[in-house]
């Protein structure tokens, strides 16, 4: 079976900047081994897969490991596929997903996705979360993933992560947040999954789902910019919209090809 695909850079307006994906749009549903099995080989951070049938859209996320249940960068990707490669015509995709209907909208270039406010809780850390860390944090939190607070973005950009401690604990789907008030952008962070082919994800969306509400009410503004400091970097608009986030960034489209299936 031969089918198309489209690599895409989200959160970023520059080729080899923010986080990959890999987009294949489906006339039907593959079965999910044969699904996992491609996100594996394209062996980017997110594949996402979209049907599109009776002016509904149904998206699905993997990473090469496991499907995941909420996914920024990636849905940001399809949105742009479909608005400026397939040229769908309405400023507002609504996608049909595992966390609901998801809502993106575009103006002037700029992707705004609707996601789910995940605010997180007081929690405590891990042993194996703590042992893996060259730098402790100041504050712990947890909704999906876990968040850890720091005290600048300098420790941010050093944090190491001893995989050997770190891949002895399981989050399911989750991941640890590392996170700062920012030098020149609101708050930083960077986003490191256990037990994944992908250690450090260049720029997480569905991160900031937690992030945007505690920065929001801890700066006392609603409005906000955040940067992942991952190598590669990427920038996000971010809007604290009560039990609703607006994340919002750019994408370039990297590559198009063509993957051969059993």
């Amino acid at each position: 079976m031969k089918l198309k695909f489209y690599q895409i850079d989200a959160f970023t307006e520059k080729n080899s900047e923010g986080s990959p994906a890999c987009i294949v749009p489906l006339s039907n549903w593959l079965s999910d081994d044969l699904l996992q099995k491609i996100a594996k080989e394209t062996a980017v951070p997110e594949t996402a897969f979209f049907v599109y049938n009776n002016n509904k859209i149904h998206l699905r996320w993997f990473t090469p490991d496991i499907e995941m249940d909420l996914c920024g960068h990636a849905t940001l990707a399809a949105a742009h596929c479909l608005k400026s490669i397939l040229s769908y015509k309405n400023d507002k995709i609504v996608f049909e997903t595992l966390s609901g209907d998801l809502t993106v909208c575009v103006q002037n270039g700029i992707y705004h996705l609707n996601f789910p406010s995940r605010k997180p809780i007081i929690s405590v850390l891990p042993l194996e979360i703590k042992n893996a860390l060259n730098i402790q944090p100041k504050d712990v939190y947890k909704a999906r993933d876990y968040m850890l607070v720091y005290d600048s973005e300098e420790q941010i950009k050093n944090i190491k992560i001893d995989i050997n401690f770190f891949n002895k604990i399981n989050l399911n789907t989750g991941g640890v947040i590392v996170t700062a008030k920012g030098d020149e952008v609101d708050f930083v962070s960077r986003y490191f999954t256990p037990q994944s082919s992908v250690l450090e994800d260049p720029v997480t969306g569905s991160s900031h789902c937690s992030l945007i509400p505690y920065w929001s009410e801890r700066l006392g503004k609603n409005q906000l910019i955040a940067m992942q400091l991952s190598k590669r970097k990427g920038t996000l608009f971010c809007e604290n919209n009560n039990d609703r986030v607006i994340i919002s960034g750019m994408a370039k489209t990297y590559s198009i090809g063509h993957l051969w299936t059993e």
